[in-house]
């Protein structure tokens, strides 16, 4: 699969081992402008590998990595966001040691490449989008998951990002805290920001995606419309383990 003239983000015949085993096995996956894409399966699928080799953080073996139709692969992380492409962790890494506000204004400076009074304005738009602004002064390591998983998402909000990898950032929510979730990345989706979102939660992925993507042992073995997809034999097999 080539990366086609709307494709911001592709992975093409992306290939990932660790030692002898075989993690991602020539994934093909490309991400269109505006569109948003679920990715379910087991665990030990591989959907957080591919997120780490598209965001950067893990290279791959084969295959390659595109961005507007440049070749990245060799590109880090750093040099990735700054591109704009940001990414959100299953386990929330914030920086401890400073406040929301600053963990935010990062982004938005180290990220984003703003600087002055930009950075600041897009740091307190972020933080009110993510409902962190009376946390503003809050130590990040102070808060509580939930919190943390609010400061993962607005840290990559803050760079500006044309693409945003979620990584199960709907996990632990309540009712209430999902319904606001799925707002807040329907917004992004329909600004036109292109989002990958690896989640647990189905029913919560399939407010907002518009192609389904099941991963089982290091490939693709279902992608389409999410209600085709979730029907299939083959993803009730590999993600409920029965076909009742």
């Amino acid at each position: 699969m080539e990366a086609g003239p709307a494709t911001v983000l592709a992975a093409v015949g992306v290939q990932k081992r660790f030692g002898a085993l075989t993690v991602l096995d020539g994934v093909h996956l490309a991400l269109t402008q505006g569109e948003a894409i679920g990715i379910v399966g087991p665990n030990g699928a591989g959907k957080t590998t591919l997120l780490n080799v598209l965001a950067g953080s893990l290279r791959p073996e084969a295959g390659s990595v595109v961005f507007r139709g440049r070749d990245i692969t060799p590109k880090d992380a750093a040099d990735r966001c700054q591109l704009g492409i940001a990414r959100t962790h299953q386990v929330p890494r914030p920086f401890t040691g400073m406040t929301v506000f600053e963990n935010v204004f990062v982004g938005a400076t180290a990220g984003g490449g703003r600087s002055g009074s930009s950075a600041y304005d897009v740091s307190l738009e972020v933080l009110d989008q993510c409902a962190l602004t009376h946390l503003a002064n809050r130590r990040a390591e102070d808060l509580g998951l939930l919190q943390r998983k609010r400061l993962e998402l607005a840290r990559a909000l803050a760079v500006g990002p044309a693409v945003l990898l979620l990584d199960e950032i709907g996990g632990g929510l309540t009712d209430a805290e999902s319904a606001a979730l799925v707002e807040t990345i329907a917004s992004l989706r329909d600004r036109g920001i292109a989002v990958l979102w690896i989640e647990h939660i189905v029913h919560v992925l399939m407010q907002v995606v518009t192609r389904l993507v099941c991963m089982d042992a290091g490939r693709i073995i279902a992608e389409g419309a999410p209600e085709a997809v979730v029907a299939q034999a083959a993803v009730i097999d590999a993600y409920l383990g029965t076909r009742a």
